[in-house]
C-alpha cells in the first residue's frame, strides 16, 4: 500500500490489516410466476435483506457505515433466465477520507435470456480526499432487460461540504450478446472541485449520474426527454442501448431527476427510495 507523509511502515501495515474486505454473490431463479433468490453469499460488512414484495427487490445493506480507503467491496450477481430483481441500498453509501490507499469496488451482473435486472443503489457521497477505484461488468444476453444507474455526490451539499482533491476512477464494461456493446471510464483526480467548476466537466455542479437501459430505442429516448428536470440531462440511444448522463448543482436537484428518470425506465422506484 502506498504510504502518507508521517506514516510509519509498520503503522501502514497495521491499517491494511484493518480494511474491511466484504462480498455478495447471490443468484435469482423463475419459480413459476415469481423469482426468488437460491443462492446467497454474504462476507464482511455486506448484507442482503429480501422486503415482502410482488416484485422480488434486494436491500443492500453495509454494516460497517461506509467505506474507506484501502477496503474492498465485491457483488456478483446472476439473473437465471425468466426472472427478474430489482436490487437497491438502505441509504446512500459514504467514501470517507483516505490516507492514501483507493477504496475498491468491483461489480459483476450476469442477466440471462428474457431476465430482468434494475440495478438502483441510493448515491454514493464522496468525503473530502476520498479515493474510489470502481469497475462495473455487465453481461446481457440478447433480450435481457437492464436499467443501471449510479449516481455520486461530491461533498455533503446540505452541510455545505466541498470535495477539494480526491480521486474518482469509474469503468464500465457491458456486453450484450456477447459481444461489446458500452466501454466507458470516467476520472477525476486532484483538484477536483477545480476541475467540477470547468464548464466542459460539471460547470460547478457537484453531483453526477449515470443510466443505461437496456433494450431502448428513440421512441423510449423522446419519453425520457419531455420531462422536467432540476440540472442538465443529455441522453442518446444506440444499437439498442440509451444512456442518460446527469450533473446537478447538489444531491438534492440529482435526486430528483433520478426519481424522474428510474420510473420512466424501470417503472417505479424501489420503496425505500420513498421512505
Amino acid at each position: 500500500m502506498a504510504v502518507s507523509a508521517g506514516m510509519t511502515a509498520s503503522s501502514a501495515r497495521t491499517f491494511a490489516a484493518n480494511r474491511a474486505v466484504s462480498r455478495v454473490a447471490m443468484t435469482v431463479v423463475r419459480d413459476g410466476v415469481r423469482s426468488r433468490c437460491t443462492r446467497l453469499y454474504e462476507d464482511g460488512s455486506l448484507r442482503v435483506r429480501f422486503p415482502n414484495d410482488d416484485h422480488l427487490q434486494a436491500v443492500v445493506v453495509n454494516t460497517a457505515g461506509g467505506i474507506a480507503g484501502g477496503d474492498r467491496f465485491a457483488f456478483d450477481v446472476t439473473i437465471s433466465p425468466g426472472a427478474s430483481l430489482t436490487l437497491t441500498t438502505a441509504a446512500a453509501e459514504k467514501v470517507y477520507r483516505s490516507i492514501g490507499d483507493d477504496a475498491a469496488m468491483d461489480v459483476a451482473l450476469a442477466v440471462g435470456a428474457g431476465a430482468t435486472l434494475h440495478w438502483l443503489p441510493q448515491e454514493t457521497i464522496l468525503f473530502d480526499q476520498a479515493r474510489l477505484k470502481r469497475g462495473i461488468d455487465v453481461d446481457l444476453a440478447d433480450d435481457a432487460r437492464l436499467v443501471l444507474a449510479e449516481a455520486v455526490v461530491f461533498g455533503r451539499t446540505a452541510m455545505g461540504e466541498q470535495v477539494a482533491h480526491g480521486r474518482l476512477f469509474d469503468r464500465w464494461r457491458v456486453r450484450r450478446g456477447g459481444r461489446l456493446a458500452l466501454a466507458d471510464t470516467f476520472r477525476l483526480e486532484d483538484a477536483i472541485a477545480a476541475q467540477l467548476a470547468q464548464g466542459c466537466v460539471a460547470a460547478g455542479g457537484c453531483a453526477v449520474a449515470t443510466v443505461l437501459a437496456a433494450p431502448a430505442d428513440e421512441a423510449r429516448l423522446a419519453v425520457l426527454r419531455e420531462l422536467s428536470f432540476a440540472g442538465e440531462v443529455g441522453a442518446s440511444a444506440w444499437n439498442g442501448l440509451m444512456l442518460a448522463r446527469l450533473v446537478a448543482e447538489d444531491g438534492e436537484a440529482l435526486r430528483h431527476d433520478l426519481k424522474l428518470i428510474i420510473p420512466t425506465l424501470a417503472g417505479a422506484l424501489p420503496r425505500i427510495w420513498t421512505n
